[in-house]
């Protein structure tokens, strides 16, 4: 029973024995006197029933008071003593039990707070000598933390389910490379974040597949590298190297990636071609003017007028030759950009990976010919794969192609990629128009075209005919190499880092899993969280006030991770309300040029996306960014918990203010009334609300969730 329910019983038991004697005397005497003399009895009890009614109830008030000071002070004093011992002991060591009440109260405070203290004396030895023993493993890391910060090279490590565990500061600034500054802003990269999220998921499962499929077959420390387009057109080179053990056996626990933004590198030697190009058919006609006036020199009927003229041809053209050359300088002065990489490929395992890359994209029957298992060439894996696809894809699509050979052959010199059909055929001027079109399947589409993708490769592609088989192939042409084996590289090791540091992990997530289970029923100490908070021009949603700042921090695996925010400015584009302004200190001056909604608002929902939404009554914060879920194309379906009704059902005899609930459980406020402020301080509540709510039973999330709704604060709307 609760305590207010108690209360009310104890009240109603003071009244029926305050009033419940005299009632049931009044009755007995009343029914035990004679009837003619009742007339009398009734005029004394008209005389003296007032006073003893009144006497009655102000004894009653009296009692109330009384009862009600008890329970106030060993009642509810007790139980908030109760939820005080719980913050202590699980939440905020240093909270410590207010010394008020009747002195048996104030003597129980002062012995726990006594106890209190004697724990937090025994834990500061402990931390002493813990602190002194992992001194030298501090140092290793600040070592390694510090050399992660110098490299200027991009890198990420994820665990097989390509969730990210570990990245550096590089990593984070190479963010800019896939997208404006509204979308970079909102994280592409993060603890716990996909890398699907960054990369091509096809990209990343083929790059996957073909190391795995590597280390099966007997490569020890196998690596790729790829390059790739961002959606902002920035390319980027990716080298991947997997995490395992020396066994061969031994499953791949996870990945090393690192990255590199190539395009300035790309787009300088594009220039360099263009460059090169001019220079040969610019200097062709003046060479061959030079050669033409050195002959005419030579024959002796030319005169000295002539000769002059000659001469002055001859002075001309190296002029105009020397100041080409001398443009060429000065363009590539400080650098000239390397070849698109290329690696070594066993032709044998690019027919294989592309025949699973098509059976997965494409309703065709596949069959293979390999006439040599050991052709070896140079290629960029992934775009030659995407080559084969759109060519095969042309052919089902548009010629009703149902079977495919994919056959692999060379002469010494190149090695030949045919894709053959029985059936109809084409012409040369098809596949050369092919060549002018973007790289695309199902619907997907490439910023390369497949002439770039065969330049790149020095390859050449023609149609032609077995007419014999009555077979049709269209064939690619490339450069053949000698059978080459890759050095064996050393596996990166990647011990913990300190944390704190600008270089973020959290190696637990190794064991994350996709498949750990449905999200309601997993604990709420493994979840993926973003905690935000929004300011406003006003408290009216519904009634036309705007979002002007969202401000939001991430919780992975227990740890909050405050360099993984998301802060924004909004324009509103409508008047802000005064008494709004008084309260967040945001004027319309700091508002003007800033995104407006339909900017920020998708960027804020990729933030969040694949996490639990967590809020200070969120309920209010939800409703403005619902409004806006139809107009923008957007729909934050995720589940949502509400720091305000957890607060409500672990502390029911407390106030639950987020001023409050920071001071019940120790959390600093800074920058309070800013969306971000709010939000880091609601993350720290809510980490410190977890322990407590699982010994109250509610581990997860589905848990959570019920808990909430039990408060009274759930029947808010907005």
């Amino acid at each position: 029973m609760q305590a207010r329910w108690r209360f009310a019983l104890a009240v109603a038991v003071l009244a029926a024995l305050m009033t419940g004697p005299f009632v049931l005397t009044a009755v007995m005497i009343w029914a035990d006197t004679p009837a003619e003399t009742r007339s009398a009895l009734h005029l004394l009890a008209d005389r003296w029933l007032p006073l003893g009614v009144l006497t009655t109830l102000a004894g009653f008030a009296v009692g109330i008071a009384l009862l009600g000071r008890l329970f106030r002070h060993y009642v509810q004093g007790l139980l908030r003593m109760a939820e005080g011992l719980d913050v202590l002991r699980r939440a905020n060591p240093g909270f410590r039990v207010p010394e008020e009440g009747p002195r048996e109260v104030v003597a129980l405070a002062q012995a726990i707070n006594r106890l209190a203290d004697d724990r937090d004396r025994l834990l500061a030895e402990l931390d002493a000598r813990v602190s002194e023993a992992r001194r030298a493993v501090e140092e290793e890391r600040n070592r390694l933390a510090a050399l992660m910060a110098q490299l200027a090279e991009a890198v990420i490590v994820c665990n097989a389910e390509g969730r990210i565990i570990l990245y550096n500061e590089a990593a984070r600034r190479l963010e800019r490379a896939f997208g404006t500054s509204v979308t970079a802003a909102s994280g592409w990269i993060g603890l716990g974040r996909s890398i699907h999220a960054l990369l091509d998921p096809d990209l990343v499962a083929y790059v996957f597949d073909t190391l795995e499929a590597r280390r099966g077959g007997g490569e020890a420390h196998p690596q790729l590298q790829v390059v790739t387009a961002t959606p902002a057109g920035s390319l980027i080179r990716v080298r991947v190297s997997p995490i395992a053990g020396e066994a061969a056996g031994e499953e791949i626990s996870g990945y090393v990636l690192m990255l590199e933004d190539v395009t300035e590198q790309i787009e300088r030697e594009a220039a360099r071609n263009e460059l090169l190009f001019e220079l040969t058919e610019g200097n062709r006609a003046a060479i061959a003017n030079i050669r033409l006036a050195a002959e005419m020199l030579h024959l002796p009927e030319v005169d000295e007028v002539m000769r002059a003229r000659f001469h002055a041809v001859i002075a001309r053209e190296v002029e105009a030759v020397s100041e080409r050359l001398e443009a060429a300088s000065r363009a590539f002065a400080d650098a000239l950009r390397a070849r698109w990489p290329l690696e070594p490929m066993r032709g044998a395992d690019l027919v294989h990976a592309a025949a699973a890359y098509l059976q997965r994209r494409l309703e065709v029957a596949l069959k293979l010919e390999i006439l040599d298992e050991e052709l070896w060439f140079d290629a960029d894996h992934f775009s030659l794969l995407q080559a084969l696809a759109f060519l095969a894809g042309r052919l089902v699509e548009d010629y009703g192609v149902r079977t495919l050979r994919l056959r692999l052959s060379a002469d010494e010199r190149l090695v030949y990629l045919d894709l053959m059909w029985s059936g109809g055929s084409l012409s040369n001027e098809i596949v050369t128009g092919w060549e002018l079109e973007p790289l695309g399947l199902g619907g997907t589409r490439s910023p390369l075209t497949l002439r770039e993708v065969l330049e790149r490769h020095g390859a050449a592609m023609w149609f032609d005919r077995e007419k014999a088989r009555h077979r049709a192939f269209v064939r690619l042409a490339l450069p053949r190499k000698q059978s080459v084996r890759l050095p064996p590289a050393a596996v990166p090791t990647m011990p913990p880092l300190e944390e704190g540091r600008p270089e973020f992990y959290d190696f637990d997530l190794f064991a994350w899993s996709d498949k750990a289970g449905a999200l309601e029923d997993r604990p709420l100490a493994e979840l993926s969280y973003t905690v935000f908070d929004t300011e406003t021009t006003g408290l009216d949603p519904a009634g036309g006030d705007e979002i002007i700042q969202i401000g939001a921090t991430r919780i992975v695996n227990g740890r909050l991770l405050k360099h993984e925010s998301f802060e924004q400015l909004i324009d509103p584009r409508r008047p802000l309300d005064p008494a709004s302004i008084a309260v967040h200190h945001i004027t319309p001056e700091m508002l003007e040029g800033q995104p407006t909604i339909a900017e920020v608002l998708p960027a804020f929902h990729r933030f969040a996306h694949d996490t639990v939404l967590v809020a200070h009554n969120a309920a209010f914060d939800m409703r403005f960014l619902q409004l806006k879920e139809e107009k923008l194309g957007i729909r934050f379906d995720q589940p949502v918990l509400d720091t305000l009704l957890l607060a409500a059902f672990l502390l029911p005899n407390q106030e639950h203010s987020l001023e409050a609930l920071a001071l019940y459980f120790g959390v600093r406020v800074f920058g309070r009334h800013t969306a971000l402020g709010d939000a880091l301080v609601t993350a720290e509540i809510f980490l410190k609300m977890i322990p407590l709510l699982a010994e109250k039973g509610v581990v997860t999330l589905r848990q959570a969730r019920e808990a909430s709704q039990q408060t009274y604060y759930a029947r808010l709307r907005y």
